[in-house]
């Protein structure tokens, strides 16, 4: 128990420290667009196989298919509200970390970031895996 409060302890004061530049602000930026049109694709893929289910289906009573439909789509759209509406600088260094965790982006990806932030990443993603598991 020590360990744990111990690491997110040292986690906060890491997290406090690090703001971007505005060179990686600005790729921060352009990445956090290429990571919503994935997060689109892949929400599109999975309201496509709730109607695609329905289309085989034929249900007599069509209400609990677009119950479904419905529901996959409000959770979505809180999801990408929640994770890229009205982001902050701020909050561009955590939203990198999720993006890292979830596998929207990958490492390859923050391949624009100076060093110094690659490497502030990268360190986290450790604290954070690590909790993780």
């Amino acid at each position: 128990m020590a360990f744990y409060i111990q690491h997110h302890y040292l986690y906060d004061i890491i997290k406090k420290r690090m703001d971007f530049s505005k060179a990686d602000n600005r790729v921060a930026r352009k990445l956090f667009e290429v990571a919503l049109q994935r997060e689109l694709i892949k929400g599109m893929d999975e309201f496509s196989d709730v109607l695609n289910q329905w289309k085989t289906q034929q249900p007599e009573d069509n209400r609990d298919d677009y119950y479904k439909i419905f529901t996959a789509v409000k959770d979505f759209d809180k999801h990408i509200a929640r994770r890229y509406d009205g982001m902050r600088n701020s909050w561009f260094f955590d939203t990198i970390i999720g993006l890292l965790l979830d596998k929207t982006i990958t490492l390859v990806d923050l391949e624009g970031f100076s060093e110094e932030a690659k490497t502030e990443i990268l360190r986290i993603l450790k604290f954070r895996e690590a909790d993780m598991q």
